[in-house]
């Protein structure tokens, strides 16, 4: 069993900060794994391989017994930290990990994802350009089971945007948009612990939903239009094997949340006429391509501006 510590690496971030002229700032990203050895390999080495200079990464095992431990031993000399303990699920594992972070900007990437090359300092670089920006994400990515990139652009319930997706917490409640990909979103820790300074692991499914719910009671979401990591599909992911499941978590938790979220009335009204419409056969396909698209496309001063690169640095641009 390793232990979870914090190190410093002063010399590769003092030879980049003299590069760019700025500090990279130091990011935290997790890792919960259980017996995951035919992918945990390529999600560390899609971590390490980036010589990110400021990185603290934790590996969290729940007590693998398949030869995952022995991987994480080939790479904890340049890991923060790992242990292997039981526990009850992901989510304990993300907030044992969290808990002995000290990172300005946090992540987590699951045992089976990957990010792609140069993300972290595409989020990090986003953090040390734009002081008033809390919350990324960029391009949803998907990977085969084998680790191809086959697939780059809107996922799931987003097919019906055109262009880059952006996300306001009316709509988000309302029910637009609801695909935040995990793999690609960062975030300043002062949101965090604004936010709770924790993930939900009293259920296993869909608590990334439930924490950017929480996430949107402070700040507004911000596209990247860039890479920064990708959700990988095998047979044995948790959330595809039961869909209707995380929905029915989505519903549950929204419904918590317009307990107390302004102009909550109007947001559930919009809710169950949307579901009562789209029961019904002969209009919910104009329903979809007309009022559901405008609330995904419709431009509004709730949607923030999209990050760019300049090029040189990251600019919010409309």
């Amino acid at each position: 069993m390793g232990s979870l510590r914090t190190d410093e690496v002063p010399e590769a971030r003092a030879e980049a900060e003299a590069k760019t002229g700025a500090p990279w700032p130091r990011i935290t990203l997790v890792t919960p794994v259980r017996n995951s050895v035919a992918y945990i390999e390529q999600t560390i080495r899609s971590v390490l391989s980036q010589g990110y200079p400021n990185l603290e990464y934790f590996i969290v095992d729940g007590g693998s017994t398949d030869g995952t431990i022995e991987i994480i031993q080939k790479y904890e000399k340049e890991l923060a930290g790992w242990i292997s303990e039981p526990d009850r699920g992901m989510y304990d594992a993300l907030n044992k990990g969290f808990a002995h972070s000290t990172g300005e900007v946090m992540g987590w990437i699951s045992a089976t994802d990957m990010l792609h090359v140069g993300g972290l300092k595409v989020a990090a670089g986003v953090f040390r350009d734009l002081a008033s920006v809390e919350w990324i994400t960029g391009y949803s990515t998907v990977f085969t089971e084998e680790g191809m990139t086959v697939y780059v652009g809107a996922c799931h319930d987003m097919r019906l945007a055109k262009g880059l997706p952006r996300w306001s917490r009316r709509r988000f409640l309302a029910g637009a948009n609801h695909s935040i990909q995990q793999e690609s979103t960062f975030w300043r820790r002062s949101l965090w612990e604004k936010a709770g300074g924790r993930v939900d692991d009293s259920r296993r499914i869909a608590s990334d939903f439930e924490l950017w719910v929480r996430f949107f009671r402070h700040a507004q979401l911000y596209t990247v239009d860039a890479l920064i990591g990708g959700f990988r599909v095998h047979g044995d992911s948790i959330g595809l094997a039961d869909l209707e499941a995380c929905f029915r978590v989505h519903d549950e938790v929204i419904e918590k949340e317009l307990d107390s979220a302004p102009k909550a009335r109007w947001i559930r009204a919009f809710r169950a006429l949307d579901q009562r419409i789209l029961k019904i056969r002969k209009v919910r396909y104009v329903w979809r391509k007309v009022v559901r698209r405008a609330l995904y496309e419709l431009p509004g001063p709730d949607w923030p501006p999209v990050i760019r690169w300049g090029p040189g640095h990251w600019i919010l641009s409309p």
